[in-house]
C-alpha cells in the first residue's frame, strides 16, 4: 500500500511537470508566432521578392 501511494505521488508530480512544460511550450509557440507574423509570407510578397531579385 505504501508503494502504491509513493507511485501515485510520483505520477502526480510527473503530471504537474508535464503540464508546466506544456504551458511553457504554448507560451513559446505564441511568442514565435508573433515573431514570424512580422514577415509577409503571402504569395504576392514572394512574387515581389522574386521580381526584386531578378532586377538586381
Amino acid at each position: 500500500m505504501v508503494q502504491m501511494d509513493a507511485t501515485t505521488q510520483q505520477n502526480a508530480a510527473l503530471v504537474e511537470e508535464a503540464s508546466a512544460a506544456a504551458r511553457s511550450l504554448a507560451q513559446q509557440a505564441a511568442q514565435l508566432t508573433g515573431a514570424v507574423d512580422a514577415f509577409d509570407l503571402s504569395s504576392t510578397a514572394a512574387a515581389s521578392a522574386d521580381a526584386v531579385a531578378r532586377a538586381a
